[in-house]
């Protein structure tokens, strides 16, 4: 079965209306008092409550490359990858209660600029900054674009070329907005995508017959075409265990916990696009109140991405769990596997084609065209 995509009218009206909507509120951020002062354009002025922190923290961390990401190793190996996202809980708690506090007495804007009020001298601040560029370009930019290109490729029939053009413009167009459009669109996108993919994970429980059938159906969903004698396409055995053997699994359970606490600490506590967030809270306590608002809303991911991905391996298992190359290169152009459009295809399969009449489905198939919006900033923030 054929991906119909976005092609009915009510679906197109739906997303040029968020879209307009989303342009609104960064617009409307514009008005603002200390917009025009450095301060205001770097840190919102120093007057952000809790909830739009919170969101804006958690709306930051999860983009269209945890729909793309998540759902595929869901989808293909099972739900242990989801301590990434538990063990942040912790850490941005840490960020708010330890880490925080420090900055703010720095008078700082910027992780660069800590680091040159610390250590003294230019050249760190300039190394910091060139190396963040590096890394985000290697390990963030390029797998967000991919994974939003992938969604618009796949619910609108655009080239992929083409999609990502899209999204840069759309992103140089929120860059020179500032600090405090970005943050109130994180809001309403942190709503949007909670709301939304909660409400997908429903259906799509509703259609597997719920979590006890999606693990019998999950053990057994392989595509119909593969080798003969062969394990290739058969999902894990532990596919639904978190901790796996410290020994023979893909995730061993020590180097999984070590890699979570102690290498994610620098991500949620040192990070500029996350340590920004926090800065500009108007104060300590609404800074603090946003990091457990962000810590709360990181046990989501393993209903909003990976069940949702483990999922449609159920319904489509020839698409989404398919070996075989040939077979792979027909359903999405990837000779080596398809899971990366597992969640893209439960969307466009599940949901009413031209039929996003209540306000929360229509909110689902405006936000999976621009969640990666948000995400593709992280880039251009560094050179501040």
């Amino acid at each position: 079965m054929d991906t119909q995509g976005l092609n009915h009218w009510a679906d197109i009206t739906v997303v040029v209306i968020y879209f307009i909507l989303v342009l609104a509120v960064g617009l409307w951020s514009l008005c603002r008092p200390n917009r025009g002062t450095v301060k205001g354009y770097f840190l919102a002025g120093r007057n952000m409550k809790w909830f739009p922190v919170g969101a804006s923290l958690f709306s930051s961390n999860i983009g269209s490359e945890h729909f793309v990401g998540l759902a595929g190793s869901g989808a293909a190996s099972g739900i242990s990858n989801i301590m990434y996202e538990w063990i942040g809980m912790p850490l941005v708690i840490c960020l708010g209660w330890i880490f925080l506090p420090v900055y703010i007495s720095a008078g700082v804007y910027t992780m660069p600029e800590y680091m040159e009020k610390r250590f003294g001298g230019k050249r760190i601040r300039v190394y910091l900054s060139c190396l963040s560029l590096v890394l985000y370009i290697v390990t963030k930019l390029a797998v967000s674009i991919y994974a939003g290109g992938l969604f618009i490729k796949l619910a609108l029939a655009w080239n992929m070329y083409i999609s990502v053009t899209g999204l840069l413009l759309i992103t140089g167009l929120y860059t020179v907005l500032g600090l405090a459009a970005v943050m109130y669109t994180d809001t309403l996108q942190t709503i949007v995508m909670t709301v939304g993919a909660l409400v997908l994970c429903v259906i799509g429980f509703n259609r597997v017959g719920g979590y006890e059938a999606l693990q019998y159906k999950y053990m057994e969903a392989m595509p119909s075409v593969r080798a003969n004698n062969t394990t290739c396409g058969e999902p894990r055995a532990d596919a639904f265990h978190i901790f796996r053997d410290p020994i023979n699994s893909d995730n061993p359970w020590p180097g999984l916990l070590i890699q979570t606490s102690l290498g994610c600490i620098w991500y949620w506590c040192c990070d500029q696009v996350i340590v920004q967030r926090t800065l500009a809270a108007k104060n300590l306590t609404h800074a603090k109140a946003g990091s457990i608002l962000a810590g709360y809303l990181k046990f989501l991911p393993l209903f909003l991405m990976i069940f949702p991905g483990m999922i449609s391996r159920v319904l489509f298992p020839d698409f989404i769990a398919c070996v075989d190359p040939a077979e792979c290169e027909k359903f999405c152009e990837n000779a080596v596997g398809c899971s990366n459009i597992a969640y893209p295809k439960l969307v466009l399969e599940l949901l009413p084609v031209g039929k996003c009449n209540s306000p929360i489905i229509a909110l689902v198939c405006a936000q999976i065209a621009f969640t990666n919006l948000l995400i593709q900033r992280k880039f251009w923030r560094f050179f501040f």
